[in-house]
């Protein structure tokens, strides 16, 4: 008896549905990358994309613990000289509360064209209306610590 491989024409895609309001940024990321590698599946395969898709609402509710809200930076350079920014946690979480989701996952994804792939499959938005009814989202399967043991 074999190993089973699963063919990319034998992939089904799911959609799923998180509220981030009141989750803590690290832990929901690692469960978001997760879904969208695939790892919650039988059929997990390295080299192929079988994760699922996952929208994420209310991004501009989520949590972090201890004092990052003050003390954490997001670094970015545009290649020139002197090209450096820094972005504290509160001010990217004002301006562009999906960026923050978004770098935490991609942190977590593979760097390379297969990571990018899973990455266009996460959806974020800031408020709680998104436009994706059609693929009728399940409610995302989150973990007992992450629910308070609901």
């Amino acid at each position: 008896m074999g190993t089973y491989s699963v063919r990319a024409s034998e992939i089904q895609q799911d959609w799923y549905i998180v509220d981030a309001e009141g989750q803590i940024l690290g832990r929901l990321a690692s469960e978001i990358a997760s879904v969208l590698k695939g790892k919650r599946k039988a059929t997990y395969t390295p080299h192929l994309d079988v994760g699922d898709h996952v929208i994420v609402i209310n991004a501009e509710k989520v949590v972090v613990t201890g004092r990052k809200r003050d003390n954490k930076f997001y670094f970015r350079h545009s290649l020139y000289p002197g090209g450096d920014t820094q972005t504290r946690f509160r001010d990217l979480q004002a301006a562009k509360p999906d960026e923050i989701i978004r770098l935490a996952v991609k942190g977590m994804m593979p760097k390379n064209r297969l990571g990018r792939a899973m990455m266009k499959k996460l959806k974020i938005y800031a408020g709680v209306e998104h436009p994706h009814v059609a693929q009728q989202p399940r409610p995302f399967p989150l973990p007992a610590y992450l629910t308070g043991g609901k």
